[in-house]
């Protein structure tokens, strides 16, 4: 496989590992998780549109089917974002890494209950496998029963469901569209879905400061814009499978840029947790059959 493969898997997994940094450094300057989401979806729309005026790619605005593609960004980008920034609010950029990496079973047991997949005795055990992850993440012991914030914990994990109804929409929602019309379609919707939410909800951001201004040109242009571009390549030019293999490495970016710029604790059940939850994800989608199980792989983790 070529090495290029190798080097946008890495830029991709450090983009989106410092996709879970940019949300606690705006969080700290005092914006609200809506405002967050909102500002992210349209800074990346912003560069996908010059990106597409300037490749001359069509927009075919008859072809996109509008009312799916509003669905699949509030469901995929515009409230899994804003769950995601309001659990930073409660968990560290680090922990709400590693849970989003339970993005994939999620996709399975969406894909199990609503779609009509099904899956292996291994894919099960991988499952499961996640699952001991979370409860060490959770850690739980006599003492205190339970030292993650439940709130946090719980909103983290809800975003990762909307991950994986998400993905399953989008495969029959917006099925025939290029990569650059779903992207432009989708950051539309989770544009206007979360700047509305935020009108009402929170107060105006201030983007004079550079931390913010920053932050959110690494979210925004970088998280949900350069992003797309490498993950569809990989997809491209090497296959589904290689590109979904990105989701083992976020977590361990996350880590890595909190702990050296945000000076986070990375503790034994975040480390062991992490080990379970990848290991389990990565047993859970090793040998996807035909089915649309295979399928949900392609679009795993797309949003931190």
């Amino acid at each position: 496989m070529a090495r290029s493969l190798y080097v946008a898997l890495i830029l991709l997994s450090l983009i989106w590992g410092g996709s879970f940094l940019f949300i606690k450094v705006l969080l700290q300057h005092a914006l609200g998780p809506w405002t967050i989401a909102s500002l992210r979806s349209l800074f990346g729309l912003v560069f996908i549109l010059l990106i597409m005026l300037v490749l001359r790619k069509p927009f075919s605005f008859k072809q996109i089917s509008w009312g799916g593609a509003v669905i699949v960004s509030l469901v995929n980008m515009a409230l899994p974002w804003g769950l995601i920034a309001f659990s930073e609010t409660r968990l560290t950029s680090s922990m709400a890494s590693v849970l989003n990496a339970t993005t994939p079973v999620w996709t399975m047991l969406v894909g199990l209950l609503f779609f009509g997949a099904s899956f292996t005795r291994m894919q099960w055990a991988g499952m499961l496998t996640a699952f001991a992850g979370i409860i060490v993440l959770l850690g739980i012991n006599p003492v205190t029963m339970i030292s993650v914030d439940p709130v946090g914990f719980v909103c983290m994990l809800g975003a990762t469901l909307c991950y994986g109804v998400g993905t399953q929409l989008s495969r029959r929602l917006l099925g025939g569209l290029s990569m650059y019309q779903m992207t432009f379609a989708t950051l539309l919707g989770a544009a206007a879905g979360s700047g509305l939410i935020a009108v009402f909800t929170e107060k105006a951001p201030d983007l004079s400061e550079p931390a913010v201004l920053g932050s959110f040109i690494g979210l925004g242009i970088f998280g949900s814009g350069v992003a797309y571009i490498l993950f569809n390549y990989m997809i491209m030019k090497g296959s589904p499978e290689f590109a979904t293999s990105v989701t083992y490495l976020v977590p361990a970016s996350a880590m890595i840029w909190g702990y050296t710029l945000l000076g986070e604790h990375i503790g034994w059940n975040l480390l062991v947790g992490l080990v379970l939850i990848l290991g389990g994800v990565f047993v859970a989608n090793r040998k996807m059959g035909t089915n649309s199980g295979t399928k949900a792989g392609k679009r795993a983790d797309l949003q931190s």
